[in-house]
């Protein structure tokens, strides 16, 4: 009798889930999303709002925040020239660390993708500065440009170059170009190896063939390799992309701090400095939402214009 029970119970349960599946499966789908959502909520979605809003108001931390409208927009265009410098050398560090990284992400993944001896260490050796922190890698490289006892100069005195010998971090000609090439080589080894995954993916048997066409290397590169890496390409332009603009701050803060004479300002650091120095947290929050439309409109066309593109991403 109990048996029975049990089974009439769990045939009215297999009824009713069968009566309503898709509610039963998307129950339990957004039930497994709730923690992320509350997350994602609490960490992004309030304090992107909360930003906003403060975008809007003087604001120095402690006192009551009061509204001035777009003042603080305004100012960002018209009366800050550091800013507006920052956002030259931002776009600056933009275009130069998105373009080397990935040309040289892809050398390299061509290189290691060869079957020769000590191949692993090799890969291990480019990407293990991806490992380390951004402060370990900023004090080692500030003392590698050191211009007394620094091993750049030390090398370039050995090799007879002294006439360029330089203070790399407080020249201005030179302190931007030399905290890009920091960021570049922290970051090549992480593209290697995702074009190196790229290059596993693709079928050994198209090389083969077009070999036995008579294809040359170049031919193979141009008209399968790189088409075939298209959407690996996309994935990697758009987190360089991401990482040049909202990942400096560590680096320009460690090895210059904005200096010399804010010729390596970038947003970041100067969106820093006037909040957590002169007490400017309204304004600085108009700064850090202007980067966000900026760097969110950037990505948004950079993802249309690929998926409308050749290759369908």
């Amino acid at each position: 009798m109990p048996s029975s029970r049990v089974n009439l119970t769990a045939a009215g349960t297999l009824a009713k889930r069968k009566r309503y599946p898709r509610v039963y499966r998307h129950l339990s789908a957004y039930l497994m999303l709730l923690p992320a959502v509350v997350l994602l909520v609490i960490f992004v979605i309030i304090p992107i709002g909360y930003g906003f809003y403060l975008s809007f108001h003087r604001w120095d931390g402690f006192n009551e925040p009061v509204f001035i409208g777009t003042r603080n927009y305004i100012r960002l265009i018209e009366r800050d020239d550091i800013f507006l410098k920052a956002v030259s050398n931002t776009i600056i560090f933009a275009i130069s660390v998105v373009l080397v990284k990935n040309l040289l992400g892809l050398f390299l993944a061509l290189l290691v993708n060869q079957k020769i001896r000590g191949v692993i260490f090799f890969r291990t050796a480019l990407f293990l500065p991806v490992t380390l922190s951004f402060v370990v890698i900023g004090l080692l490289w500030s003392w590698v440009y050191n211009p007394a006892f620094g091993l750049l100069n030390a090398g370039l005195e050995l090799l007879g170059l002294d006439n360029l010998v330089r203070p790399w971090l407080s020249d201005p000609a030179t302190a931007l170009g030399a905290i890009i090439t920091v960021d570049i080589w922290k970051w090549t080894g992480f593209h290697m190896v995702l074009f190196l995954a790229g290059l596993q993916a693709i079928p050994r048997d198209l090389y083969e063939v077009a070999i036995i066409d008579g294809a040359n290397a170049w031919t193979r590169l141009r008209r399968i390799t790189l088409p075939l890496l298209a959407p690996v390409t996309f994935i990697s332009v758009l987190l360089s992309l991401n990482g040049a603009f909202v990942r400096n701050f560590e680096l320009v803060y460690v090895m210059t701090d904005g200096g010399p004479n804010h010729t390596t300002e970038v947003v970041l650091t100067h969106l820093v400095t006037q909040a957590f120095r002169f007490g400017k947290l309204g304004y600085a929050s108009a700064m850090g939402f202007a980067l966000f439309v900026v760097v969110a409109v950037i990505a948004f066309t950079y993802i249309r214009i690929g998926r409308s593109g050749t290759y369908n991403f």
